[in-house]
């Protein structure tokens, strides 16, 4: 992260001795990315994190994938995805690419174990549910709305409120998730035209150090596979930690929304960026203030990338039959735009309520068959007027 954070005990110098009541040492670990020049954290634990028992055989993970076929839109319905699994097992891949993999889930078990994904950084976009990511860093607190951001490193696991229902987005980027560089100064700080800052920022406020022997079940998702790693020791034995690099919560209510007399691009509602791909907030905002201004956005077509849009609740002003928890893709290629009616519409209106997270991905998205099997095969024709009647072909 972008910022200096520390919870629990750390020596006064890093590198140094720094023993436990018995006078035996803690052990030193560094979290960084990039080699040793990126921004990293020293977490210090009672014992080697890297004492491992046993590994168990790993387990592949392919995906089934959409049969090449006509270039199109996509509306895929994903309210009814099945509920089931844990935080993880839940997942649903739905669209995926050498930079990121897109899911949804609908957990309702908790997990029994702890999870890093070794490829990259983590985005799990809370649409319903609370809970707790319990990780080496801390206990961090999740709710409706939530960013959680989990940086390559972090061992975490998701202990959900019991009897609250849990909706998900999951955004795996292989590589870093950070704010966009046009909104920070050369120091990393958040500058005033920003729509969010440090104060929005939620890092781990609790440190629960465990002190437990037993066996204790670590997966790794990398390469493609996940391995299972079985500890005699609790994992989570921090007893401090400092530095810039740690999970965090950004509520998309937090995101403060730049508006103008006409209407503005979509990345004004960018809010963070990774390999490859943008990931932007669309909030509550009034509408531009120009004189003839037209709300609605305009037709265009994104030659460079793919549009993924999710939305989580409101008033959709340029789409029809877009329900909670839809998913659109815009592939390349195809032009897009509001559907009949509200261009014309959005005319004269002043605000509007709706709120969905897009994801701009700059090399083409594969479609699974677990997406095909939500598709509304209608949504390609839905730009046709109701004069006229789409001619279906392939």
């Amino acid at each position: 992260m972008t910022y200096y954070y520390k919870l629990g005990k750390i020596p006064h110098k890093r590198h140094t001795q720094f023993r436990q009541p018995n006078d035996s040492l803690y052990h030193e670990e560094l979290i960084s990315i990039r080699g040793f020049s990126g921004v990293q954290s020293l977490l210090y634990h009672l014992r080697p994190p890297t004492q491992i028992q046993k590994i168990l055989p790993e387990r592949s993970l392919s995906l089934p994938y959409e049969e090449s076929g006509a270039l199109r839109p996509y509306h895929l319905r994903t309210a009814t995805v099945p509920v089931g699994g844990d935080a993880v097992e839940a997942r649903v891949p739905l669209m995926v690419n050498a930079d990121i993999c897109i899911s949804v889930a609908r957990p309702t078990q908790p997990m029994q174990y702890w999870y890093r994904f070794a490829d990259g950084d983590e985005v799990i976009f809370v649409h319903e549910g609370s809970g707790v990511l319990e990780s080496q860093y801390g206990i961090l607190r999740y709710q409706p709305g939530d960013y959680v951001v989990i940086p390559t490193g972090v061992l975490w696991r998701i202990i959900a409120d019991q009897g609250i229902e849990q909706r998900m987005l999951v955004i795996e980027a292989y590589g870093h998730i950070e704010p966009p560089g046009r909104y920070l100064n050369n120091y990393g700080q958040f500058l005033e035209h920003s729509p969010y800052c440090e104060r929005d920022i939620r890092p781990p406020d609790q440190l629960i150090t465990h002190d437990e022997k037993g066996e204790f079940e670590v997966r790794v998702k990398a390469r493609n596979q996940i391995t299972s790693y079985i500890y005699n020791y609790h994992p989570l034995d921090v007893v401090g930690w400092d530095g810039h690099l740690w999970p965090f919560a950004f509520n998309i209510e937090d995101f403060e929304p730049i508006t103008g007399r006409i209407h503005q691009p979509p990345t004004v509602h960018q809010t963070f960026e990774g390999p490859g791909f943008v990931l932007c907030s669309f909030v509550p905002r009034l509408f531009d203030y120009h004189p003839l201004s037209i709300p609605a956005p305009y037709n265009h077509s994104n030659v460079d990338s793919d549009e993924v849009l999710y939305y989580a609740q409101g008033n959709f002003m340029s789409r029809k039959g877009i329900e909670v928890a839809s998913i659109t893709l815009h592939p390349r290629g195809i032009p897009h735009g509001p559907h009949p009616g509200t261009y014309e519409g959005s005319i004269g209106k002043e605000r509007t309520d709706e709120l969905a997270v897009m994801i701009d991905t700059f090399k083409p998205l594969m479609l699974t068959k677990y997406a095909l099997a939500l598709e509304d095969k209608d949504y390609p024709h839905s730009w046709i007027s109701s004069l006229e009647e789409p001619i279906h072909g392939v």
